[in-house]
């Protein structure tokens, strides 16, 4: 299990339905080591904290084994690393794991805290509203982590399990009991 890619951005006003609205969904891909803090990464920062950001969703977490199923859906569209929003890219970490799990990625720990449940602003970067539900019912959520320790990470890192919750739910049922 590794990082394959670190993504921070900030928020912007973009148009959508002939109103100015403000999101951070779209992530670029960095070079070298990124400090790790409690409620995000260094060079990033959520728009509507009333839906994103806090404590427990500091990180979006979304697994590169995805992009595969989404290149098909959206035959055409770029799909570069930071697409989804994600703050990591990740390969060998999935849905499978399970609230409360900690990881080690660098200097910081992380423990899962939920699942990633799409809002319009998904819509605004595919250029589709109707995207949402077979994102949702994809299953393909990807995850949120909590910061438990603040450090550093890079592209490259090694994703290490620190400990397992296992009386958790795993992501993927927390997703279909919705």
């Amino acid at each position: 299990m590794n990082v394959i890619s670190v993504n921070v951005g900030l928020p912007r006003n973009v148009q959508w339905r002939g109103r100015t609205v403000q999101t951070s969904i779209f992530k670029d891909p960095v070079a070298g080591p990124v400090r790790v803090r409690r409620l995000n990464l260094d060079g990033d920062r959520q728009s509507d904290l009333t839906v994103h950001g806090g404590a427990y969703k500091a990180v979006y977490v979304y697994p590169s084994e995805h992009y595969a199923l989404w290149r098909d859906e959206l035959a055409g569209m770029d799909l570069p690393w930071g697409f989804f929003g994600e703050n990591l890219t990740t390969t060998g970490l999935d849905e499978s794991v399970r609230i409360g799990d900690r990881f080690r990625i660098g200097s910081a720990e992380f423990e899962v805290t939920q699942p990633r449940m799409p809002c319009y602003k998904l819509g605004i970067r595919v250029g589709r509203q109707d995207f949402l539900r077979p994102f949702l019912h994809s299953g393909r959520t990807g995850f949120y982590f909590a910061v438990t320790a603040e450090g550093e990470l890079t592209s490259g890192d090694a994703i290490v399990p620190v400990s397992t919750n296992p009386s958790g739910m795993t992501i993927a049922e927390a997703v279909r009991s919705f």
